[in-house]
């Protein structure tokens, strides 16, 4: 990291005029070199004379003077430092380097298990929450997620002043479709583009006056892509990120997004309770979705669209749909790991109403004679530029996804989500188990064969043909089974219902199964999900549970004195708990949260007598 930037040498410092450019130069995953630039405002450095007060700078020294205005200084400096992919830095640009400390951050994760009081012992999560000083606030970290490089007058201009070059970002925004829009598909990625591209093209001072909930929705998925981009410093790459994301919400801030609402707002708050999660922000994720769950209220988001915006076009409605269904999906799906309430419990939007229509047909309208017929939206993006690529040719297949999994959310959410966080047991008896499991044996059936299967060969095919399609099938695999595995060890002694340690293990092996095959596939994109990662990690300390507790094989007609070894199953389940450890050595995302749960992994491997 260089660093080029103003001496102090008054008392006072003018944050609101000097900037200090920042070079974070690292390989990416191209072949060829990623120069980041970051032009940081001095209020990162300094407060008028208190000296550095940032609390990740620790010491900065040998500044070379600055000669002439301050904008003056801004342009050298972007001139010298222009950020191209593959450029080499200038060598006129010799900076000074700075020393730069982060603080030893403190590993905090829940020490007892949050599920229901009748559940099975063999659910304890240890989830690891931010990492930073305790607040009395259940137990979570009490800085904020977003570092403050903002000054209080600067407004967008100072925002939009920060934007990495065109190409970055051209990657970047590619790299976002590639790896998190295949899962979370909300976003209209035509639409987008034609707004990215229009912003691009505005000179200098009208980006600075452009809608800051647009720059916002810009910075968050450059600071999504940024967190997919193979480097070989992870430290590195997640403090670009978090530069990004900073960014993204103050725009946001600036939009005064807590009293307003749109749709790229609700798009930009999904995306950052995503990536906030990924930066080892759980708890904060959680805090800032609950801001997210009321303002899709506010929005109307819950109310079927052909009611309450009846003369929207098709693609409008189908925008809001998508859109609630990832708000949904993200609620229901957090809720599951920190076993807490759902919020998104009020909708009657149907799953079926996301239907394969691809025209932008205003089917609820009147035409001027009364009749009912179709009527085409005048102001729609398709009938005033019509182009022949108006969807991607994903886009049915996508729709396919996201029907399955809201189908899978809405049996999640009522059976799991909801008496969970009540403290409540999943079943009443073992009648009622085996019914719940088969709604979900029954559901499975229901979902299209590419999202399901897990058969080697076909899994190698989707990874070679068609990685988007990979991605989804492997989270619809690990969300599904994760549940399975939930209900199979949930208990209710009072009920005598007991834990299935043949259909725990088998529904913790299927999803578990998805990681390794993610691991294999795409490891980046392994390393840096935090939830896949974590539902993997319960899945095998489940697993790590389970054994460490069997005293004899799974077959009721074993032997007295045959170890557990001898069972195929137990075999297979503690491999893959062992193979889930070597793993965990070397994932990525932040030390002290791979610290916690390879230590609590590894503790429950060791009980593992056999």
């Amino acid at each position: 990291m260089q660093v080029l930037g103003r001496r102090q040498s008054d008392r006072f410092c003018r944050v609101s005029l000097t900037w200090f450019p920042i070079h974070i130069s690292h390989a990416g995953s191209f072949g060829v070199g990623l120069i980041i630039n970051l032009v940081i405002p001095c209020a990162l450095f300094f407060s008028p004379g208190l000296g550095v007060t940032h609390p990740h700078v620790a010491l900065l020294r040998h500044f070379p003077h600055s000669r002439g205005p301050a904008r003056d200084t801004t342009a050298k400096a972007k001139k010298q430092s222009k950020a191209l992919l593959g450029d080499p830095l200038p060598k006129q640009n010799a900076a000074i380097p700075i020393q730069v400390q982060v603080p030893a951050p403190r590993a905090q994760y829940r020490s007892v298990s949050m599920s229901s009081s009748g559940s099975s012992p063999f659910l304890l999560s240890n989830i690891p929450y931010s990492n930073h000083t305790p607040s009395p606030f259940f137990g979570l970290g009490s800085e904020h997620p977003f570092a403050n490089y903002w000054t209080s007058r600067g407004g967008l201009a100072e925002v939009v002043g920060v934007l990495p070059a065109k190409d970055q970002a051209d990657i970047l925004v590619n790299k976002y479709f590639d790896a998190v829009d295949p899962v979370y598909a909300m976003i209209h990625k035509r639409n987008f583009y034609a707004d990215y591209e229009r912003f691009w093209s505005l000179p200098p001072a009208e980006k600075q006056i452009a809608d800051p909930v647009l720059v916002a929705l810009h910075f968050v998925v450059y600071a999504m892509g940024t967190q997919f981009i193979s480097t070989p410093s992870g430290q590195e790459r997640a403090q670009i990120a978090e530069f990004y994301i900073s960014a993204s919400q103050q725009a946001l801030r600036l939009s005064s997004y807590l009293s307003r609402a749109s749709v790229r707002t609700l798009q930009a708050m999904v995306l950052i309770c995503y990536f906030l999660m990924n930066d080892n922000h759980a708890s904060d994720a959680w805090s800032f979705g609950g801001i997210l769950m009321r303002q899709a209220y506010a929005m109307g988001l819950h109310r079927d669209p052909d009611i309450i915006t009846p003369r929207c076009s098709q693609s409008d409605k189908q925008q809001r749909r998508k859109l609630w269904q990832a708000v949904y999906f993200q609620d229901t799906f957090l809720t599951v790991l920190l076993k807490l309430p759902p919020t998104t419990t009020f909708s009657d939007v149907r799953v079926e109403s996301l239907t394969d229509e691809l025209d932008d047909i205003m089917t609820n309208g009147s035409t001027s004679n009364g009749s009912n017929d179709p009527m085409i939206n005048p102001m729609s993006i398709s009938n005033i530029a019509p182009t022949s690529d108006t969807f991607p040719p994903y886009e049915l297949s996508d729709r396919q996804y996201i029907r399955s999994m809201w189908h899978m959310a809405n049996l999640v959410q009522r059976t799991v989500c909801l008496p969970r966080s009540l403290d409540n047991p999943l079943t009443s008896s073992p009648t009622d188990k085996a019914s719940l499991l088969s709604q979900y044996h029954d559901l499975h059936k229901s979902f299209p064969t590419h999202l399901s299967t897990h058969d080697e060969s076909e899994v190698f095919t989707l990874a070679k043909e068609n990685p988007r399609k990979l991605r989804q099938n492997m989270f619809f695999r690990s969300n599904f089974w994760h549940c399975v595995m939930i209900i199979n060890a949930d208990e209710n002694e009072g009920a005598g219902v007991s834990c299935d340690v043949k259909g725990a293990l088998e529904a913790a092996r299927m999803a578990l199964r998805a990681f390794f095959h993610f691991w294999e596939y795409l490891k980046v994109d392994a390393g840096v999900w935090w939830v896949f990662q974590h539902r993997a990690f319960e899945e095998a300390l489940l697993m790590a549970r389970i054994l460490g507790a069997q005293e004899h094989p799974l077959s009721p007609n074993y032997e007295y004195g045959i170890s557990p070894a001898s069972d195929p199953l137990l075999l297979k389940s503690k491999e893959d708990v062992r193979k889930m450890l070597e793993i965990l050595d070397l994932a990525g995302g932040a030390p002290e949260m791979q610290k916690t749960r390879t230590d609590v992994l590894r503790t429950a491997f060791a009980d593992i007598m056999w």
